[in-house]
């Protein structure tokens, strides 16, 4: 695989601090049961890395030692593989925590996992599913075969538990879809893409769901390669910059999230973690048992060439778009 981060060091992305943290977003482990072409974490099924118990317990004393943080951001490989992510997320709950478990749907019928939904939703999860398309041939060529069918299956399995009615809150099973494009584009206009998917499950599938999030495709790990091997990074990277929209520095996910690594280092958003670019000068980065929400407020927030995926167009965050698509330019 090709490293991306020598070439996304150099940068003029403006200078980031963050604010006050109100969300933890954990990385339970790489281990998937998928390999998608577009995953900037390199998940899959022969991945080995996972958080321990006793992370998981520094991660539950960060919280309790944390007050401003209101949510807990869930996510892998498949975070629901992780032998922990059960009891991370019913002491999560009890502390009345929002959390979001990142999902990719076909882990709802992975064997071992067959009453993973009912979970879910007793424990009033949050769920954000990818879905890259609405089309068959599009989800199986970017996930693989078989895709599609199985993640129609699960967000049908979610809607029969309550999952996705319109009005739901974040307490009230919210079910979200996530939408990647298909190459080196930026998304479209996200409020017009909810409408078109919203259309088409519903008259086809009879499925319901809450929001769509339009997601810009990373130029770093197995997508950043393949730009990379196919000639494309440079272009790539001149759409991003090319695209970039100030306002959007405003509300970019890294101003108020936290990012924690398998073995429990600290990053200013999960595609640092990626890049090996962890936060804090110490060797080898800060972890989270040395640190509490307080200390990390007002920090400055490392940048490379790759944060202007966030910037671009309406702006891309683990929650979507970040500005009204009429006003990014």
């Amino acid at each position: 695989m090709h490293a991306t981060l020598p070439l996304l060091k150099s940068t003029d992305f403006p200078a980031l601090r963050r604010t006050a943290l109100t969300t933890l977003q954990i990385n339970l482990g790489y281990r998937c049961n998928q390999s998608c072409l577009h995953c900037h974490v390199n998940a899959g099924p022969g991945r080995t890395e996972e958080m321990t118990a006793e992370t998981i317990d520094a991660v539950l004393a960060f919280l309790a030692a944390s007050p401003t943080v209101s949510t807990l951001d869930l996510t892998g490989g498949a975070p629901e593989l992780n032998p922990h992510f059960r009891r991370l997320v019913v002491a999560a709950r009890k502390r009345g925590l929002r959390v979001i478990d990142r999902c990719n749907l076909t882990i709802l019928e992975a064997p071992g996992h067959e009453d993973l939904a009912a979970f879910l939703a007793a424990q009033q999860v949050e769920i954000v599913a990818s879905l890259p398309c609405y089309l068959a041939e599009n989800v199986d060529q970017q996930r693989g075969a078989g895709t599609f069918e199985a993640s129609i299956r699960g967000l049908q399995r979610l809607n029969a538990l309550g999952y996705g009615k319109p009005g739901q809150t974040a307490s009230k099973l919210a079910l979200h879809l996530v939408y990647n494009p298909q190459g080196p584009a930026l998304p479209p206009p996200q409020g017009a893409l909810e409408v078109a998917y919203k259309a088409h499950l519903l008259d086809t599938f009879g499925i319901v769901f809450n929001q769509l999030f339009t997601l810009a495709n990373m130029p770093i790990q197995r997508f950043g390669s393949t730009l990379i091997s196919r000639g494309q990074f440079n272009a790539y990277m001149e759409t991003l910059r090319g695209a970039h929209h100030a306002d959007n520095l405003e509300s970019v996910m890294c101003r108020s999230l936290i990012s924690v690594d398998w073995q429990g280092y600290l990053y200013d958003c999960d595609f640092n973690q990626q890049l090996g670019m962890p936060l804090g000068a110490t060797p080898g980065g800060l972890h989270i048992d040395q640190a509490t929400a307080a200390a990390l407020a007002g920090a400055s927030i490392r940048v490379a060439g790759h944060c202007y995926g966030c910037t671009a167009g309406q702006g891309s965050s683990c929650g979507g778009a970040l500005a009204d698509a009429s006003v990014a330019h």
